[in-house]
């Protein structure tokens, strides 16, 4: 039995979503508080960062969400969710499996700014815009990506669906919450695409979000 150790609309969303697309994998789902809780000591033996996920499997554990990624993919599905090192999509796949955290990054600055600072005076108009902004030059590769001169792509690999587009599309989730997609059609297609699937709505926060709005605009300069 694997056990996923989940916060609602976070990056354990990512492993969450991929787990229901895996193939008669057992796994159980323990939800956290996204709060100081993930500090105490008994979490920090499962996550020594005091982050979701942490992954439970085998008498060993796991966090980072790309590791955890790229081992249950090798593991349960190398050739539907993950790309086996012979194929000729290996290399991509590794690639935007792992720009799903570049967008995270950004998406956890915001997250920061406007919700997680106690007060306002701790929040910076400044950051507010240069994040969304760098989240902005994500989508913009997103948009290449899925919008060549020859061809428009279904998905982030040529060969289909996969945990790449789980990955990316979980971090899009998140980042639309500071930057719509409404410049870069191509990636709103593809998002609205994979989000159809049942894996992403069974792994939507039911009951308490992170995220009480649907979107926050960065505040104005002065």
């Amino acid at each position: 039995m694997i056990t996923l150790h989940h916060c609602p609309q976070t990056r354990s969303m990512r492993t969450l979503w991929l787990l229901h697309e895996l193939d008669d994998v057992e796994f159980q789902v323990k939800v956290h508080a996204f709060d100081r809780s993930l500090r105490d000591p008994e979490y920090l033996i499962l996550s020594p960062a005091g982050r979701v996920p942490a992954l439970e499997i085998d008498g060993e554990r796991m966090f980072e969400t790309g590791a955890i990624t790229q081992y249950l993919c090798e593991r349960y599905s190398p050739d539907r969710m993950g790309r086996s090192v012979g194929s000729p999509d290996r290399m991509a796949w590794l690639v935007w499996v792992h720009f799903a955290e570049t967008v995270s990054q950004h998406t956890a600055a915001l997250t920061q700014q406007h919700i997680a600072l106690r007060d306002d005076s701790m929040r910076s108009p400044i950051v507010m815009k240069l994040e969304a902004a760098r989240i902005g030059k994500c989508y913009d590769a997103l948009e290449a990506r899925l919008s060549t001169p020859l061809e428009n792509r279904d998905y982030l690999l040529t060969s289909g669906f996969s945990a790449a587009d789980i990955s990316v599309g979980q971090a899009v989730y998140m980042a639309r919450h500071f930057v719509k997609l409404d410049d870069h059609p191509s990636v709103a297609a593809w998002y609205e695409r994979i989000t159809e699937r049942d894996s992403f709505a069974q792994a939507l926060p039911d009951g308490a979000k992170l995220y009480e709005e649907d979107f926050y605009a960065p505040w104005p300069i002065e």
